[in-house]
Parts: structure tokens; sequence; C-alpha cells
């Protein structure tokens, strides 16, 4: 074998590495990204339950929660329950 197949066979090596780390580290980013998404989606159930517990909520507001609730539903179908 020749020194530039043995440079040729390293590059294919270190780019398979590569491709694999990449895919690590965007399959983390979706994960955080997600995250962030639900814990969002979280804030504006509980901001939407206040203001109906304390009397200032509205049709909307309701048909506001029924809709996150469902969307929480979807992203614990996808990623697990949600975690206090």
């Amino acid at each position: 074998m020749g020194l530039l197949d043995k440079v040729k066979a390293q590059a294919e090596v270190g780019l398979a590495k590569a491709n694999e780390a990449t895919k690590a580290g965007q399959a983390k980013l979706d994960q955080a990204t997600a995250k962030h998404r639900a814990d969002s989606l979280l804030h504006d159930l509980g901001a939407a339950l206040y203001a109906a517990e304390v009397g200032r909520g509205t049709e909307q507001t309701k048909a506001d929660a029924e809709r996150l609730v469902g969307e929480l539903q979807s992203y614990e179908a996808e990623y697990g329950n949600l975690t206090p």
C-alpha cells in the first residue's frame, strides 16, 4: 500500500468520525430545542390557568389552555414524559 493510499484511508476514517460527531451534536441540539419548546408551552399553560383561576380567564383563555395541553401531549408522545 502506497503512502497516498494510507493518507486516503486515514482521511476516510477521520471523515466518518466527523460525521458521527456532527450527527450526535445535531441530536443534542434538536433535543435541547424540543425541551425549550416544552418549557415555553408549560409557561403559557400556567399563565392561562392562572388567569382562569383568578377570574381573568376568557373563552379564548380556555381554548388556548386546551390547545397547549394538546401540544404538550404531542411532545410527550414524541420525547417521553415531561419531568417537573
